[in-house]
């Protein structure tokens, strides 16, 4: 089941105030009948979560000054996405980039699952290719994070 989720109002559903770049300000959203509703809140008007909320986050406002990343074309990412598999040190970033292309729907999430030996693995399909993947869940740690998005930042931005 997929939902479309608005982006945000730039202003507070509760105040009415336009957000300026760079403000911070909640969002959540509810059900509303057979939809979701997003609502916007500056941080001053944030009440909590509403009663019927399905989820609610914190976010900014982008700089307009920001220049906008922009990533390697699909058939790059996946070339690179190919060539991390022959490496066993970079698993953690091989799942980092399998969620960033199922993110950009190169690849489909068909099921997380996980093996008799307890490990979790995310199983997607890409369309493009017309191949099923299993791809083990291997979350990396905070200073790694950091480390793979410096990474990934450099070799496809």
């Amino acid at each position: 089941m997929e939902y479309e989720v608005q982006h945000c109002t730039r202003h507070c559903s509760t105040t009415g105030r336009e957000f300026a770049p760079g403000d911070e300000y909640y969002s959540a959203l509810i059900e509303d009948g057979d939809e979701l509703k997003r609502l916007d809140f500056a941080l001053e008007a944030w009440p909590g979560p509403p009663e019927n909320a399905v989820g609610w986050w914190k976010s900014r406002l982008p700089q307009r000054n920001t220049a906008k990343k922009h990533w390697a074309p699909n058939d790059v990412m996946l070339d690179f996405w190919d060539r991390l598999a022959d490496d066993p040190d970079k698993k953690d970033m091989r799942y980092v980039l399998t969620l960033l292309l199922v993110r950009r729907r190169v690849f489909r999430l068909e099921e997380e699952r996980r093996q008799p030996n307890g490990l979790e693995v995310m199983v997607v399909y890409c369309p493009r290719r017309d191949a099923t993947y299993e791809i083990p869940a291997v979350m990396p740690d905070q200073d790694r994070i950091e480390q793979i998005q410096d990474e990934l930042a450099a070799l496809l931005q």
